[in-house]
């Protein structure tokens, strides 16, 4: 079983940055695709980043060229850093960890980008 946590979210003014971590315990952290999600209220769930086990990155248009995802191994950590944020970005942002078999999902981190 895969436990993921993710921290870093909060209120950030439009143009700020901020760095999302996410956590895994349990499986073998180096042997997940790992990948970051949002959900914005009244709105369905979207793909943001991800990266895979031979560290390719792959990111939605709507955040390209402003957030990197990143991972360390060694600290069974995913990052998502978030440059040059919007208001439209806000939203809960969600990692997920893939296998082949299963996605694992953490609970969520609040990211608010407001003047």
């Amino acid at each position: 079983q895969v436990q993921l946590v993710e921290s870093g979210g909060g209120l950030v003014q439009p143009g700020g940055s901020l760095r999302l971590s996410c956590t895994s315990s349990g499986r073998v952290f180096s042997f997940l695709t790992m990948g970051w999600f949002r959900q914005a209220p009244g709105k369905q769930r979207e793909w943001v980043a991800t990266i895979s086990t031979g560290l390719t990155t792959t990111y939605a248009a709507s955040v390209k060229g402003r957030f990197i995802i990143s991972r360390d191994n060694a600290k069974n950590t995913v990052y998502l850093q978030m440059n040059s944020l919007k208001p439209e970005d806000t939203a809960v942002y969600y990692c997920r960890g893939l296998d082949s078999s299963t996605a694992y999902w953490g609970q969520g981190t609040q990211v608010t980008v407001s003047s």
